[in-house]
């Protein structure tokens, strides 16, 4: 009844939101090892969702190894050219727009915004696989008509270090691909991208720190996005550019946004109230505001039946409390 309950005062909240303002609300729609089906693009009709980003995969060895394997016949089905096509075309015959969103896996997790060479010649290799990798799902996403092609994923010291091979592949992604172009930068990392200006939107991975609580209130967690969302205004009217949320997400666990990037698969302990009350707070202080462009909300399994569950402490709010928040500000916005 506790999670009725809990549902019940987001629907009564969103009741009072303003008119409908046509934001990207937007899903990750995570690779798997299948194809999609339209039950499974259904389940994502179902809350009301426009826009899926689809995340083609490429695999380093390790945090200095600068060669990318990618579209290999090891990789789940998803992750690969023929999944891309096969997810974004079902996607967009049910009218959800797609960002493809390529994405670097180094073994073993390690941070993708870790990833540096220790020589120049490693550098200039890591350079020409990252702009194969890049440039292929590019040439994709401008065959299949995607809406928005992200150049990269929390990339903070491949950007930082190599400033101007990034403003070069830019050029040659416009060459390629006539949509718009985002970047994914980690929540520490997007006040120092330097390419923004080259962009159509500033993409950030919105896991900002906002409460040490255990369970903290919707409010507090208002309050506490505050400073935050004051930098990242300033931002987008200082760049004249619109932000886009490439992933928003909690976990449903305890103190979840104290480190909502953490990702322990060792983690105990479900609180499913944690996840609506940050899920709620998001939504509520970000959109509204009209320089804001909308969001991919993390994550979206494709096999949604078997997903999440009030068991589950993972990101997913599939088939949890979180789901009908989503729903229900997704169709208000």
């Amino acid at each position: 009844m506790r999670n009725l309950g809990i549902v019940l005062f987001c629907l009564i909240q969103f009741s009072c939101a303003s008119q409908k303002v046509n934001k990207i609300n937007g899903v990750s729609f995570v690779a798997s090892g299948d194809r999609v089906t339209q039950e499974q693009v259904d389940e994502v009709l179902s809350i009301y969702a426009n826009h899926a980003a689809v995340m083609p995969f490429g695999f380093i060895k390790d945090i200095n190894t600068p060669k990318i394997i990618y579209n290999s016949d090891r990789q789940w089905f998803g992750e690969t050219k023929a999944g891309v096509k096969q997810y974004a075309e079902l996607l967009q015959k049910n009218g959800v727009k797609v960002m493809i969103k390529p994405q670097i896996w180094i073994w073993k997790g390690e941070f993708t915004g870790s990833l540096t060479m220790n020589s120049e010649e490693d550098w200039k290799i890591l350079e020409s696989s990252y702009e194969q990798f890049i440039l292929t799902y590019a040439r994709q996403a401008q065959e299949i008509n995607a809406e928005i092609f992200c150049i990269g994923t929390e990339l903070e010291l491949f950007v930082k270090n190599r400033p101007a091979y990034w403003i070069n592949l830019i050029k040659k992604i416009r060459q390629i691909y006539d949509g718009k172009l985002t970047y994914a930068a980690n929540w520490d990392e997007y006040t120092k991208t330097s390419f923004w200006s080259q962009l159509d939107y500033i993409g950030i991975d919105a896991y900002f720190p906002l409460s040490d609580k255990k369970t903290p209130s919707v409010q507090e967690l208002k309050n506490a996005w505050k400073p935050w969302k004051k930098n990242i205004m300033t931002l987008a009217k200082s760049e004249n550019k619109k932000v886009l949320f490439t992933e928003f997400g909690y976990r449903s666990i305890d103190f979840n946004a104290k480190k909502p990037w953490a990702v322990d698969q060792h983690s105990e302990g479900v609180n499913l109230e944690a996840q609506v009350n940050a899920k709620q707070a998001i939504f509520l202080e970000f959109w509204s505001e009209d320089w804001f462009a909308g969001g991919y909300v993390w994550k979206w399994f494709i096999d949604h039946n078997n997903a999440g569950g009030n068991t589950d402490n993972r990101f997913t709010p599939q088939n949890k409390p979180a789901q009908q928040v989503l729903k229900e500000f997704y169709k208000s916005h």
